[in-house]
């Protein structure tokens, strides 16, 4: 890109930018908190990125001076500034994991075509051929499956259920889902095959379990208790396979960089993925102890499954927006 096309490109950017550093520029210590900054850490990454460009393309050194100028006042700024840790919590829940899962959106698109064309591919097989199932899963899980999803036992489990119990299962699914996570993301560490062995694994079971469950006429406790909780769950499962992903490319790919200093680089950027992922199964935790076993109408659940569905993915592909091309 010429350096004529990226300055039209980004002005408009470095202009809003030394805008907002006026008004925090003038403002006393003392009132430092009145301005609201939920965009400046986002702008200050974007221009370190654009001051990295520039250098790296050889543009001119007055457009690199004034770049770099621009971010050190920034940077100053940004580490006078110290907001709440709730600030920093209610900015990257807003904006940082949605844009974080965006930047990496190819690693993710992978590790999501590799769990659902595998589930596709197991459900479809036990669906024409009910034996099929005892190749993916064992005898005594096959049991524990009907017994869980029968309609009779259903009624049973969530009439015998109490609030203590309730509690207690939130934290067995949040050590049970957070253990998934961390394994498929560390996996990728094996040259991301790994992560898509997990991906592969887990779209299999769930296919395999759906389909044995559709040919036993449990369909309807099956589904209607897992299609809350399935959205952040599963959604957090694919991006911790496509974080997993990122890893295994350093390593295979690393670039200008030493082997080791590209994993370094994809780890601190997979890092913002995976707090979000941690994020998302806390989340399906407490849906699936508190909302999942409840013994209301199909409907009811069906509406409220396709509602947790369509607000992640509106918030994953919108959440963060600020009209300018993202990094």
């Amino acid at each position: 890109m010429k350096q004529a096309r990226f300055e039209q490109q980004y002005r408009s950017q470095w202009q809003a930018l030394e805008n907002q550093l006026e008004q925090l520029e003038s403002l006393h210590v003392s009132k430092k908190n009145t301005l609201p900054l939920n965009t400046f850490v986002t702008d200050y990454r974007k221009l370190c990125h654009q001051l990295a460009l520039a250098r790296e393309r050889g543009y001119s050194v007055q457009l690199q001076q004034f770049l770099n100028n621009l971010m050190l006042r920034a940077h100053r700024q940004l580490y006078r500034y110290n907001p709440s840790l709730a600030d920093r919590i209610g900015t990257f829940i807003a904006s940082g994991f949605p844009q974080a899962v965006r930047r990496q959106w190819r690693w993710h698109l992978v590790s999501a075509l590799t769990f659902v064309l595998s589930m596709a591919l197991v459900w479809a097989l036990v669906h024409q051929q009910p034996e099929m199932i005892y190749s993916v899963v064992d005898e005594a899980s096959i049991t524990s499956l009907e017994s869980m999803y029968q309609p009779d036992n259903q009624a049973g489990m969530k009439s015998e259920r109490s609030g203590d119990d309730d509690v207690m299962m939130f934290g067995h699914y949040i050590q049970n889902n957070i253990g998934i996570a961390f394994r498929t993301f560390a996996s990728g560490l094996l040259l991301g095959v790994g992560a898509l062995v997990v991906m592969l694994f887990n779209g299999s079971f769930f296919g395999a379990a759906a389909g044995h469950l559709i040919n036993v006429g449990a369909q309807e406790p099956f589904f209607t208790f897992v299609i809350a909780h399935g959205a952040p769950e599963l959604t957090a499962i694919v991006l911790a396979g496509g974080a997993g992903l990122r890893l295994g490319w350093a390593i295979i790919a690393p670039g200008p960089w030493s082997r080791l200093d590209a994993l370094r680089l994809a780890a601190r950027d997979a890092l913002p993925t995976m707090y979000g992922v941690f994020a998302l199964l806390l989340l399906a935790a407490f849906i699936e102890a508190f909302w999942s076993p409840r013994d209301l109408a199909a409907a009811i659940k069906y509406s409220v499954g396709a509602a947790c569905w369509v607000l992640l993915y509106l918030y994953l592909f919108f959440g963060g927006r600020d009209g300018t091309r993202e990094g």
